[in-house]
């Protein structure tokens, strides 16, 4: 029997989506990119300042991601919307280790994720790929 302690939830709540347009276009123009095929990753590490004792304010989550599927590959929203369902699934259930290194420190991670291959992929080729992607970001996520 688990105890709270060892459990690990896998959510994506709404505190953890990318969802800010400010914060999403200095991702676009000053964010670094790289592909794992057929992801193209975006992301940005900030120094998150630490908190205010006379403002109390809820804690910025420390890992937020964002997830786009090309309406040039994918003419039907049907499709894209499968695609997105795939990725945002997988960076659920594989997300908690890279949260957690980013917990330690006071850093915050803003991540956007475009899907730009030409075919609805099955779920077990987004997971993998998404693994590498982890992987690969969990390496950089080191203060800027």
């Amino acid at each position: 029997m688990q105890t709270m302690a060892n459990t690990v939830k896998h959510t994506l709540g709404k505190t953890e989506r990318l969802k800010s347009r400010k914060l999403i276009g200095q991702l676009f123009s000053s964010g670094v990119s790289f592909s794992v095929f057929p992801f193209r990753v975006i992301y940005m590490v900030q120094a998150v300042p630490p908190p205010e004792p006379a403002l109390p304010q809820p804690p910025m989550p420390p890992l937020r991601a964002a997830f786009s599927v090309s309406t040039r590959n994918f003419k039907k929203a049907v499709h894209r919307n499968r695609v997105k369902r795939l990725m945002r699934e997988a960076w659920r259930l594989q997300k908690n280790p890279l949260e957690e290194m980013l917990t330690g420190v006071p850093a915050s991670m803003a991540v956007f994720l475009i899907y730009t291959g030409k075919e609805i992929p099955e779920y077990v080729l987004v997971a993998e790929k998404l693994q590498k992607i982890l992987e690969r970001l969990y390496g950089k996520a080191m203060l800027p």
